[in-house]
C-alpha cells in the first residue's frame, strides 16, 4: 500500500501535468505508469475524474472545436488524432454520431478551403484524389467542388 503523503505527492505531480495542458486518461497512464504503482495511479485517476480534471468526453469536444478553428481536416483525420491520444473508439463514435451534421458541414468547408488553395497548382481531379487520400468523404468533396462553380 501507500501512505496519504505518497498519494498527495503523486496526485500533485499528476495534477500539474494535467493543468499544463489538458490530457486524456490514457496519456496520464502512459506518463506515470513507470513511476507509480498501478493501484496508486488508478486511485489518483479516479480522484481526478470525480473532481472533474479528467473527462475524455469533454476532451473530445474541446479538441475537435480547436481543430475546427485551426485546421482543415477530414472527419477521419480527426478520429485518428483522437485515437492516438488513447480515447476509446466508442466515445469518439458516440460524439461523431451525435454531431454528424456539424462535422459534415465542417468537412465540406475544410474540403472547399483546400480545393481553393490547390486549384491554382493542380487539376480538379488531382485535388479530388488528394482529398480522398486525406479521408474526406466523396459526398463532401463533391459538395465542396460544386460550391466553387
Amino acid at each position: 500500500m501507500y501512505s496519504i503523503e505518497e498519494f498527495d505527492e503523486a496526485k500533485t505531480k499528476v495534477l500539474k501535468y494535467i493543468l499544463y495542458k489538458r490530457r486524456t486518461e490514457s496519456e496520464i497512464k502512459n506518463k506515470f505508469s513507470k513511476i507509480y504503482t498501478e493501484d496508486l495511479l488508478e486511485e489518483i485517476i479516479e480522484y481526478l475524474k470525480e473532481a472533474g480534471y479528467i473527462n475524455d468526453k469533454e476532451y473530445i469536444e474541446k479538441t475537435i472545436n480547436n481543430m475546427k478553428i485551426l485546421k482543415n481536416l477530414s472527419k477521419r483525420e480527426i478520429q485518428y488524432k483522437l485515437m492516438t491520444k488513447g480515447i476509446k473508439k466508442d466515445d469518439i463514435e458516440d460524439y461523431f454520431y451525435e454531431n454528424s451534421e456539424v462535422l459534415d458541414e465542417y468537412e465540406q468547408k475544410s474540403a472547399y478551403n483546400i480545393y481553393n488553395k490547390k486549384i491554382t497548382t493542380m487539376e480538379p481531379e488531382e485535388i479530388k484524389q488528394y482529398l480522398l487520400k486525406k479521408g474526406y468523404s466523396s459526398e463532401n468533396i463533391k459538395i465542396a467542388m460544386e460550391e466553387e462553380k
